[in-house]
């Protein structure tokens, strides 16, 4: 999970872009319903590149035969501190075709939820714009 990982790190939105699978699912900490499609996904993970600060990576697993890792992270929203999990599977081709994101406490649940909320009509035109 190396592309994505330090796609990531490196704040760089078209390369993790690149990792996603044109069908790939993400499953949200703050929505009940998943998201679906690689620019809607590609359009969420740039809202949270803009609300995330010090963003940081500090453990990964794998497992399935290098098709599913975990990469625990943490990073803050404003005062807020955020610890988190991306779980990711990638798919036969090795892009990424599920994405579950996991955050604690519910203080972090409830800022990041604000936060994306605040970002999400930017999210859908740059989805529907590809």
């Amino acid at each position: 999970m190396i592309s994505f990982r330090s796609a990531v790190e490196a704040r760089d939105a078209e390369a993790m872009a690149a990792c996603l699978a044109d069908d790939v699912v993400f499953r949200s900490p703050v929505a009940f319903r998943p998201y679906e499609g690689r620019a809607m996904v590609a359009a969420i993970l740039r809202g949270v590149l803009r609300v995330f600060e010090d963003f940081r990576y500090v453990r990964e697993l794998s497992g399935d035969g290098g098709r599913d890792h975990a990469l625990v992270f943490a990073t803050r929203i404003g005062d807020v501190a955020v610890e988190g999990c991306d779980f990711l599977h990638l798919d036969e081709h090795g892009r990424i075709d599920e994405l579950t994101v996991m955050v604690r406490p519910s203080s972090a649940v409830q800022a990041l939820g604000e936060a994306m909320a605040a970002q999400f009509d930017r999210i859908k035109l740059e989805a529907a714009q590809g």
